[in-house]
């Protein structure tokens, strides 16, 4: 990582290692150029199956029984270290919100 790197190859035991374009760091996902969009992709996809097993499998859609749900199971995904990998882009903007979107219908 950094402006300096030369891509160093490393060796574990007697094999070579392959280098990778993303590296994920306390469950934060992030590409050689420290850009964050596939972490938004891959945060709004489990709030979404999250979101879709709440709805399939709640009998009353009342917003008294999803909030609290949405709550403990969908809002952690979107925000888990969200003040490190916070959306830069407004795509990735877009597609956290539309998550939220979909819970209030």
């Amino acid at each position: 990582m950094g402006w300096g790197n030369p891509k160093h190859k490393y060796r574990f035991g007697g094999e070579w290692l392959e280098s990778s374009p993303e590296e994920k760091d306390l469950g934060v996902l992030m590409d050689e150029k420290l850009n964050m969009s596939r972490q938004c992709v891959l945060a709004a996809q489990k709030a979404n199956c999250i979101l879709g097993c709440i709805k399939r499998n709640m009998a009353s859609r009342s917003r008294e029984g999803i909030l609290p749900l949405y709550s403990a199971l969908v809002r952690p995904h979107l925000e888990y270290c969200a003040q490190f990998w916070g959306p830069q882009h407004r795509k990735d903007m877009d597609l956290l919100e539309r998550v939220q979107w979909r819970a209030q219908r």
